[in-house]
């Protein structure tokens, strides 16, 4: 899929914001890509699983972590087949947004399982979209509603 994507860290700008980086906070180093990350429709070369990809959510109403604030759990796990955590091939991060901004980066290791949390103010409602980058694959993008 075309997108803008930082060439210091690799994010990829969903809200087309070319200025600064919320990552590594360059500024003006986007450049548009065609192959920017894939889609839950690409179909995988040979070795290369979409199934082992693609963020698989979660969405828990009763947040866990902080009780009685409305909160929204939406827990995120990489492949519905549970990616590899080895040190030749692993999640290196995994990048949240809420309809196309955003919010939160969560780096992980070949020791870290490829899954993370996030924890949205109650009310929050939109499009949680994930882009996780594979240290071999690239980067795979998927999005659920939050109502």
């Amino acid at each position: 899929m075309k997108g803008l994507v930082c060439k210091v860290c690799g994010y990829v700008a969903l809200d087309g914001n070319k200025e600064i980086c919320p990552i590594c906070y360059a500024k003006n180093v986007f450049e548009e890509r065609e192959d920017a990350y894939k889609m839950p429709d690409f179909k995988a070369p040979s070795g290369e699983t979409e199934k082992k990809h693609i963020p698989d959510f979660t969405v828990v109403e009763k947040c866990g972590l902080i009780p009685g604030t409305g909160c929204v759990d939406v827990h995120v796990k990489i492949g519905e087949v549970l990616h590899p955590a080895l040190s030749e091939h692993h999640i290196q991060e995994i990048t949240f947004y809420i309809d196309n901004k955003f919010i939160s980066n969560v780096m992980l290791t070949s020791s870290i399982n490829p899954a993370a949390v996030i924890h949205l103010k109650g009310g929050t409602k939109g499009k949680v979209q994930v882009i996780e980058t594979c240290n071999l694959h690239g980067k795979w993008f998927n999005e659920i509603e939050i109502k």
